[in-house]
């Protein structure tokens, strides 16, 4: 099952929270990355299969939570307290893996959904 990074995007402004989904298959870890305009892809966050492990990059610790709820087959990113710097194309993208596994480079991921812009604009 291919990822797809659904609804959640949008333009909001600066505090404002958004809440970012996608489709994710049993086994399969998941992460999220994004692109600003002129910028190459980041990591942004990732949830190991079945969801005992995360990380975040510096910048959105404490302000994004990653999650997954296996029953639905579907992971979310929660984000708060949203700054014009989180301005970007957002992507999640997943691979297969054992339980626990984790990774966070891009090159690392095998599956990718659309992107889903994110403004943040006052």
């Amino acid at each position: 099952q291919v990822p797809v990074a659904g609804s959640g995007g949008g333009l909001v402004q600066p505090g404002d929270s958004l809440t970012l989904s996608c489709t994710v298959s049993q086994w399969y870890l998941l992460g999220w990355f994004r692109q600003a305009p002129g910028k190459e892809r980041e990591f942004v966050a990732a949830v190991s299969w079945p969801g005992t492990r995360k990380e975040y990059a510096r910048a959105v610790k404490g302000r994004f939570t990653i999650s997954r709820d296996n029953t639905k087959n579907m992971a979310y990113l929660q984000m708060t307290n949203l700054r014009p710097e989180d301005t970007a194309v957002y992507y999640c993208a997943a691979r297969r893996g054992v339980s626990g596994a984790l990774y966070t480079r891009e090159n690392d991921f095998t599956e990718w959904g659309q992107g889903t812009q994110v403004t943040v604009s006052s």
